[in-house]
């Protein structure tokens, strides 16, 4: 049971990536479902979250219609899809199957010109 992500890499600002995160072991589509990320020598925050239903949706209030998260449970997935990058969103992103308690080992998004 584990949850694997992918995706990040360096861009420059006002890029876009989209992460995924590939759910193995369990049903991603029956579980709420989020991405955290975290900077060295800060704590780990919730960047966005969808219910098992996919119909209830929470981001970051910095990442508000910048970023969508999205599943695709016939593959298991579910992605976060990042516009107009900020500097300030380089971190490692985590994928997160809250009810579970799992964690993916993270993916580095860099930021930067």
């Amino acid at each position: 049971v584990q949850v694997v992500e992918s995706g990040g890499g360096l861009v420059q600002p006002g890029a876009s990536l989209r992460l995924s995160c590939l759910a193995s072991g369990f049903s991603s589509g029956s579980n709420r479902m989020a991405w955290y990320r975290q900077v060295p020598g800060k704590a780990r925050e919730a960047v966005a979250a969808i219910s098992s239903s996919g119909v209830t949706t929470n981001y970051l209030a910095s990442v508000k219609g910048r970023f969508i998260i999205a599943r695709d449970s016939a593959k298991n997935m579910v992605y976060l899809g990042m516009n107009n990058l900020k500097t300030e969103d380089t971190a490692v992103y985590y994928c997160h199957a809250p009810g579970l308690g799992l964690w993916g080992e993270g993916t580095l998004v860099i930021v930067s010109s």
